[in-house]
């Protein structure tokens, strides 16, 4: 069992580090006040194709990241309690 909770706490170092560094690279999606108030055009080319850029993928890539993150905490909890 303690090589299973090593296995595990070793994917889950390598998932902190691959979010920390995702997480930094992304680009700040806020406009400011001005979006809010007059409203953005969702019509043109950018906005429909927007997860097949680089942004978009990185997006994803951190929400996935995210996911596997919080999965991989409750597992070590339930390693670590056993």
């Amino acid at each position: 069992m303690t090589v299973l909770r090593y296995i595990v706490l070793a994917i889950y170092i390598i998932i902190c580090i691959a979010l920390i560094i995702v997480a930094t690279v992304q680009t700040k999606d806020s406009n400011g006040l001005s979006e809010a108030i007059v409203g953005s055009s969702t019509n043109n080319f950018y906005e429909k194709n927007k997860g097949r850029t680089k942004e978009g993928k990185i997006k994803r890539y951190t929400v996935i990241l995210g996911v596997a993150f919080m999965i991989s905490t409750v597992i070590l909890s339930v390693l670590y309690v056993m």
